[in-house]
Protein backbone atom coordinates (compact mmCIF):
# COMPACT_ATOMS: atom_id res chain seq x y z
CA UNK A 1 0.00 0.00 0.00
CA UNK A 2 1.54 3.22 -0.67
CA UNK A 3 1.91 5.77 1.74
CA UNK A 4 -0.80 8.35 2.05
CA UNK A 5 0.18 11.75 0.85
CA UNK A 6 -0.33 14.97 1.82
CA UNK A 7 -3.44 17.18 0.77
CA UNK A 8 -3.14 19.99 -1.32
CA UNK A 9 -1.63 23.17 0.80
CA UNK A 10 -2.27 27.48 0.33
CA UNK A 11 -1.36 29.92 2.32
CA UNK A 12 -1.05 33.69 2.53
CA UNK A 13 2.64 35.15 3.01
CA UNK A 14 2.92 38.93 3.91
CA UNK A 15 5.23 40.63 1.23
CA UNK A 16 8.34 41.11 4.07
CA UNK A 17 11.48 40.03 3.55
CA UNK A 18 11.12 37.44 5.92
CA UNK A 19 8.57 35.57 3.38
CA UNK A 20 10.89 33.26 1.93
CA UNK A 21 12.46 31.76 4.76
CA UNK A 22 8.97 31.31 5.85
CA UNK A 23 7.33 29.40 3.13
CA UNK A 24 10.72 27.29 3.19
CA UNK A 25 9.55 25.99 6.43
CA UNK A 26 5.87 25.63 5.96
CA UNK A 27 6.75 23.41 2.56
CA UNK A 28 9.41 21.35 5.11
CA UNK A 29 7.09 21.28 7.59
CA UNK A 30 4.36 19.90 5.08
CA UNK A 31 6.19 18.14 2.61
CA UNK A 32 9.47 16.75 4.53
CA UNK A 33 7.81 13.33 5.15
CA UNK A 34 6.57 12.24 1.70
CA UNK A 35 9.64 14.20 0.02
CA UNK A 36 13.56 12.49 -0.37
CA UNK A 37 15.99 14.65 1.38
CA UNK A 38 17.16 16.21 -2.35
CA UNK A 39 13.56 16.65 -3.81
CA UNK A 40 12.88 18.96 -0.28
CA UNK A 41 16.27 20.63 -1.20
CA UNK A 42 15.62 21.33 -4.16
CA UNK A 43 12.05 22.31 -3.74
CA UNK A 44 12.76 24.73 -0.69
CA UNK A 45 15.53 26.59 -2.67
CA UNK A 46 13.59 27.30 -5.61
CA UNK A 47 10.34 28.12 -3.84
CA UNK A 48 12.92 30.80 -2.12
CA UNK A 49 13.53 32.23 -5.66
CA UNK A 50 9.79 32.40 -6.54
CA UNK A 51 8.39 33.99 -3.06
CA UNK A 52 11.77 36.44 -3.29
CA UNK A 53 10.53 37.28 -6.43
CA UNK A 54 7.28 38.58 -5.40
CA UNK A 55 8.83 40.03 -3.00
CA UNK A 56 10.98 42.15 -4.21
CA UNK A 57 8.95 42.69 -8.18
CA UNK A 58 4.90 41.93 -6.94
CA UNK A 59 2.30 43.93 -5.52
CA UNK A 60 0.06 42.70 -2.34
CA UNK A 61 0.47 39.58 -0.36
CA UNK A 62 1.28 36.65 -1.91
CA UNK A 63 0.06 33.42 -2.36
CA UNK A 64 1.81 30.03 -1.84
CA UNK A 65 0.26 26.34 -3.13
CA UNK A 66 1.82 23.42 -3.14
CA UNK A 67 0.83 20.23 -4.10
CA UNK A 68 2.26 16.35 -4.45
CA UNK A 69 1.00 12.94 -6.24
CA UNK A 70 3.41 9.90 -6.53
CA UNK A 71 4.68 11.77 -9.73
CA UNK A 72 5.81 15.21 -9.71
CA UNK A 73 5.44 18.15 -6.97
CA UNK A 74 3.99 21.25 -8.03
CA UNK A 75 4.62 24.44 -6.33
CA UNK A 76 3.02 27.90 -7.55
CA UNK A 77 3.77 30.90 -6.78
CA UNK A 78 0.91 34.14 -7.07
CA UNK A 79 1.06 37.57 -5.77
CA UNK A 80 -1.70 40.41 -7.25
CA UNK A 81 0.75 42.73 -9.52
CA UNK A 82 0.18 42.69 -13.27
CA UNK A 83 2.08 40.00 -15.10
CA UNK A 84 5.46 39.64 -16.05
CA UNK A 85 6.82 41.53 -19.29
CA UNK A 86 6.97 39.07 -22.27
CA UNK A 87 9.82 40.40 -24.19
CA UNK A 88 13.21 40.50 -22.51
CA UNK A 89 14.89 43.52 -21.88
CA UNK A 90 17.71 44.51 -24.31
CA UNK A 91 20.11 44.53 -21.14
CA UNK A 92 22.61 42.09 -19.52
CA UNK A 93 21.57 40.87 -16.07
CA UNK A 94 22.79 42.71 -12.76
CA UNK A 95 25.83 41.19 -11.22
CA UNK A 96 24.01 40.57 -7.76
CA UNK A 97 20.92 39.11 -8.96
CA UNK A 98 18.75 38.26 -11.62
CA UNK A 99 19.50 34.45 -11.73
CA UNK A 100 16.01 33.57 -10.00
CA UNK A 101 14.44 32.16 -12.65
CA UNK A 102 17.44 30.78 -14.70
CA UNK A 103 18.04 28.76 -11.65
CA UNK A 104 14.11 27.58 -11.33
CA UNK A 105 14.52 26.55 -15.08
CA UNK A 106 17.69 24.28 -14.87
CA UNK A 107 16.44 22.81 -11.30
CA UNK A 108 12.86 21.97 -12.08
CA UNK A 109 11.54 19.37 -14.31
CA UNK A 110 8.95 22.04 -16.08
CA UNK A 111 7.81 25.61 -15.23
CA UNK A 112 5.55 28.26 -16.55
CA UNK A 113 4.00 31.57 -15.94
CA UNK A 114 0.31 32.40 -16.66
CA UNK A 115 -0.94 34.51 -18.90
CA UNK A 116 -1.99 38.20 -17.50
CA UNK A 117 -1.10 37.70 -13.94
CA UNK A 118 2.28 37.15 -11.65
CA UNK A 119 1.50 33.65 -10.82
CA UNK A 120 4.80 31.17 -11.37
CA UNK A 121 4.68 27.62 -11.21
CA UNK A 122 7.19 24.32 -11.16
CA UNK A 123 7.22 20.89 -11.17
CA UNK A 124 9.81 18.61 -9.78
CA UNK A 125 9.36 14.81 -11.22
CA UNK A 126 9.81 12.44 -8.66
CA UNK A 127 12.21 9.97 -8.77
CA UNK A 128 11.86 6.43 -10.53
CA UNK A 129 8.06 7.83 -10.97
CA UNK A 130 6.98 9.39 -14.61
CA UNK A 131 3.58 11.05 -15.25
CA UNK A 132 3.13 8.60 -17.89
CA UNK A 133 3.20 5.76 -16.02
CA UNK A 134 0.91 7.03 -13.15
CA UNK A 135 -1.81 8.65 -15.70
CA UNK A 136 -1.86 11.23 -14.52
CA UNK A 137 -1.01 14.89 -16.16
CA UNK A 138 1.21 17.69 -14.62
CA UNK A 139 -2.21 19.37 -13.66
CA UNK A 140 -4.50 17.01 -13.18
CA UNK A 141 -5.08 18.19 -9.44
CA UNK A 142 -4.55 21.73 -9.79
CA UNK A 143 -6.33 24.31 -12.62
CA UNK A 144 -4.88 23.78 -15.97
CA UNK A 145 -2.04 26.11 -16.92
CA UNK A 146 0.09 26.62 -19.19
CA UNK A 147 2.94 24.58 -19.81
CA UNK A 148 6.89 25.69 -19.95
CA UNK A 149 9.98 24.57 -20.35
CA UNK A 150 12.69 27.46 -20.64
CA UNK A 151 10.19 30.01 -19.81
CA UNK A 152 8.58 29.16 -23.21
CA UNK A 153 4.63 28.89 -22.93
CA UNK A 154 2.94 25.86 -24.49
CA UNK A 155 -0.96 24.58 -24.41
CA UNK A 156 -0.57 21.50 -22.17
CA UNK A 157 -2.97 19.92 -24.56
CA UNK A 158 0.53 19.61 -26.78
CA UNK A 159 2.32 17.54 -24.59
Amino acid sequence: MKPALPLPYEVQLAPEVCAAGRARKLLAERFAAALEDRELDTAKLLISELVTNAVVHGEGSITMRVDLDHSRLLVEVIDEGTGFERAARGRSLPQNGGWGLKLVDSESSRWGIREGATHVWFELERPGRSRSSSGLGPHDRAEAAPVARNGVLRDPRSL
